[in-house]
């Protein structure tokens, strides 16, 4: 996954937020693990680590599953910062996406 950094994805020392590249990571550790839960995972754990300041023109967010069961799937995603055609890794994050399941729908009166 790609997204664009804009002046906006800043924090007070002008580099990126660091929720928006845990944004990145969820996104594309979500995608890649529900690809293999037949499209219907949702993330139920990630841990991120900050290795430098994402200063560029892009980040790039490159997922991979590590190990997947038929509930859930363990992947990995690696979050670079790009300028001027050189990658910069500035954070690692790991993650479960676990299969969503049938969800019943119960409607209960209204109480006042």
């Amino acid at each position: 996954m790609r997204l664009p950094i804009t002046d906006d994805l800043g924090q007070n020392h002008g580099f990126v937020h660091g929720g928006v590249i845990s944004y990145l990571a969820d996104n594309a550790m979500t995608f890649i693990g529900s690809a293999l839960l037949d499209g219907g995972g949702v993330a139920s754990e990630m841990k991120i680590n900050f290795v430098r300041p994402a200063i560029g023109q892009l980040l790039i967010a490159r997922a991979s599953v590590l190990s997947a069961g038929r509930s859930q799937a363990v992947c990995r995603c690696d979050v670079f910062a790009a300028a001027e055609g050189v990658e910069k890794l500035c954070a690692a994050a790991q993650g479960t996406v676990a299969k969503l399941g049938q969800q019943k729908r119960s409607v209960s009166p209204d109480v006042d």
